[in-house]
């Protein structure tokens, strides 16, 4: 069982006291494919270098940049865009504009296919979603770092303990950004490949999979595999679920509703509470109707 939320730090366990790691630490690096070499999370001066967090003794991905080791994201995203033998790049971070101009957001990855005279011949457009997290995680994160040569890290017991929040993470930002970034490119006719820990993916409604060949959206799913020898974490596809754009959204943002009566119960109890701590002055309707 874990005693410290923190499963990696500038790209390896917390427990890798190999110089590699140690230099990774010191220089705040990132192994990651960032877009400079350093890790640049939350404060580019003074960054937040955890890749991942334990949940359930399950390291719980919480940087999207963690998501492009080796690169295997790009190269799963283009057997679902592009047919075999076609050639192709990708482009980090493109702006996305409605038809009144308006932004719908920044695509993290586009792989765009070309022929031989550099022309773009099809694209896609791929989306990756870490998990947002709920307590303090700069706290153990510092104390990590200020106190890596002692043995005893244990944050068992202290407040804010850190876990994923993972119905913050489809509603704030997976939903929003599959929706709106998603339409504009059903109504291009083109694709979208969503990157997420297969965790995560467990916490939404099911949603209908289709073929491959129907499908608008490739949801690849991963998990990091522990590699004792190395004492590091390797990224791993365990599944890809292919949808239809219309009724994956359609069960994602259609709410399973409850019993009614159970929501009448808490009205009742809270009424009742009300009214016994402050009686009504006017007379109530039933008051009127006895007279």
């Amino acid at each position: 069982m874990e005693t410290h939320p923190l499963a990696e730090v500038f790209g390896f366990p917390i427990t890798n006291r190999s110089k590699e790691a140690q230099r990774f630490r010191r220089n705040k690096l990132c192994p990651f494919n960032n877009r400079v070499p350093s890790c640049t999370k939350d404060k580019a001066k003074s960054p937040l270098g955890v890749c991942s967090i334990f949940h359930d003794e399950t390291p719980v991905i919480t940087c999207p940049v963690r998501f492009r080791e080796r690169w295997i994201i790009a190269e799963d995203a283009a057997k679902f865009f592009f047919e075999k033998g076609t050639t192709w790049t990708s482009i980090t971070e493109i702006n996305l504009e409605d038809k009144r101009g308006k932004t719908a957001g920044h695509i993290d990855l586009v792989l765009v296919a070309y022929d031989d005279h550099g022309h773009v011949t099809d694209f896609g457009a791929l989306e990756i979603q870490a998990v947002y997290i709920s307590g303090n995680i700069r706290a153990p994160f510092e104390y990590y770092i200020s106190a890596s040569n002692r043995r005893d890290l244990s944050w068992k017991g202290k407040p804010n303990y850190p876990k994923p929040d993972y119905l913050s993470s489809s509603r704030k930002r997976l939903i929003p950004q599959v929706l709106y970034k998603g339409g504009i490119l059903k109504a291009w006719g083109k694709k979208q490949a969503v990157v997420l820990q297969k965790h995560f993916f467990q916490t939404l409604p099911e949603m209908p999979s289709v073929d491959v060949k129907k499908a608008d959206i490739a949801w690849l799913l991963y998990e990091l595999k522990p590699q004792p020898k190395e004492n590091r974490f390797t990224l791993v596809q365990e599944e890809v679920v292919y949808t239809e754009f219309g009724p994956a959204l359609d069960r994602i943002i259609k709410p399973e509703p409850g019993n009614i009566k159970d929501f009448i119960e808490v009205l009742q109890e809270k009424l009742d509470k009300q009214l016994d701590e402050n009686p009504p002055d006017a007379p109530t309707l039933n008051d009127t109707v006895l007279q």
